[in-house]
């Protein structure tokens, strides 16, 4: 694997009273033995898309083909979409050095800009279709249903605001679209705009619902924009499959280890709270992606948990106070990657001269390191449950375990709290009341 996840710090032994018992982590790994039989039968059966999808490769070409064309005189490049239609996205662009300043290598300096508008904010679309130069900007149209109101007012105002400019005959070299199939009596706003437009429109597959699309076309435009190989995410969640499929002992794979504890600790300690915090910006974005597809999977019935995105080193001047000193219902995962030697070295006389000595012939990653290796210590010594996962590398293989390690934990944890972890009705409740809503107004 990619990643090392260490679950000693949420143990008992570790943390005391706040930790996990070992009968308690161990009775969960049983309960979770048919649900991971479960996901082999399915795997073996092809009967869950999710898990075929790292084998794929016919989508990625396409992919890449498509946004050739696209791209094609742009300057930037920008992604309307929401939720799942985004989030998993931004986490594999940001790899690619999306949105971090002085990140992108040379080659992705020659690409179009990426800019990702997931949330739908009146004043920000009206200002940036104002700002944007639209002969030279390119739009992709991201909706698994083609239905989700908020995307569908972004791409009819970019489309409204094309024409207004007097692009209307390059319309369908201008947008691109991904949606689910055409299906008899199914209606798709989206698929209905692009086909009345000419414009192209890229199958998704709709056995795979949003929050769970991050490895699938979804999450590849943004990762061939940011010119990551896509393969490559793919190949590293192949690998978390592998060892699913590896196994027989439960205990012995980690998203089932990950799922025991999380769910254990929560319903055994009262830690519902479940912290995710990268110590590098380029995973910045995962943080955010985990929070939706935790929160959205096991928010239901009464039961779930609590996602919160982090961030290190930024966040020790302001959560880490919560986390080592507040209630004690959070459990705190930290990813670390390897960044020992890396960045400027700080000069030995200024930093004399800034009476910060223990700094001279530093680099900025040794002091990062070192702040990874002591606030999990320091979570431990306060009695706080706290999980690491270590990334030997953090690349396009390692992103990608990592993203079908969540997910299959998530799915194991809806197992062990008894939900369906695929669907999600009060957010279906939420979208039909705004339409009904806005339906009613005269």
């Amino acid at each position: 694997m990619p990643f090392v996840q260490s679950i000693e710090g949420c143990m008992e032994a570790a943390v005391g009273a706040a930790g996990l018992p070992p009968a308690a982590l161990e009775r969960r790994l049983e309960l979770l033995g048919p649900a991971v039989a479960r996901l082999r039968a399915h795997y073996e059966r092809c009967t869950l898309a999710l898990l075929r999808v790292p084998e794929q490769s016919e989508d990625i070409e396409e992919a890449a083909q498509a946004l050739a064309r696209l791209s094609e005189g742009a300057k930037t490049l920008v992604f309307f979409g929401t939720g799942g239609s985004s989030l998993g996205g931004q986490a594999i662009a940001q790899l690619g050095g999306w949105f971090i300043p002085g990140q992108q290598k040379a080659d992705q300096m020659r690409r179009p800009r990426t800019r990702f508008y997931d949330n739908l904010d009146p004043l920000t679309l009206a200002s940036s279709l104002g700002s944007l130069d639209l002969g030279a900007t390119r739009f992709v149209i991201i909706s698994k249903s083609g239905n989700t109101g908020e995307t569908l007012v972004q791409f009819l105002a970019a489309l409204q605001a094309v024409k207004a400019a007097g692009y209307e005959k390059k319309v369908p070299e201008l947008f691109l679209a991904l949606s689910d199939p055409a299906a008899p009596g199914v209606e798709n706003g989206l698929r209905n705009i692009c086909e009345a437009h000419g414009i192209a429109l890229l199958d998704h597959n709709r056995d795979i619902g949003g929050r769970y699309a991050g490895l699938t076309n979804v999450g590849m435009l943004p990762a061939l924009a940011r010119g990551l190989d896509a393969s490559a995410i793919r190949a590293g969640a192949s690998r978390v499959i592998s060892n699913l499929m590896e196994h027989a002992d439960t205990g012995a794979f980690a998203p089932a280890i990950g799922a025991a504890v999380s769910i254990g600790l929560a319903e055994e300690r009262g830690a519902r709270v479940q912290v995710m915090m990268p110590y590098t910006d380029r995973l910045g974005r995962f943080a955010d992606w985990y929070v939706q597809l935790a929160g959205e999977s096991l928010g239901k019935g009464g039961k779930g948990l609590t996602p919160v995105a982090a961030l290190g080193p930024v966040d020790q001047h302001s959560k880490l106070q919560l986390y080592l000193d507040g209630p004690r219902d959070h459990m705190i995962t930290i990813l670390r990657t390897e960044c020992g030697g890396a960045g400027p070295v700080v000069d030995a006389a200024l930093a004399g001269q800034a009476g910060a000595d223990y700094l001279a012939g530093r680099s900025a990653g040794d002091l990062v390191a070192a702040q990874q290796a002591v606030i999990p210590q320091a979570l431990v010594d306060a009695g706080r449950p706290v999980r690491t996962i270590d990334l030997e590398r953090l690349d396009e293989q390692a992103l990608g375990g990592l993203m079908m390690h969540f997910m299959l934990e998530t799915i194991l944890s809806g197992h062990l709290l008894q939900v369906d972890p695929f669907d999600q009705p009060a957010v279906e409740a939420g979208k039909k009341l705004t339409r009904r809503n806005l339906g009613s107004r005269e």
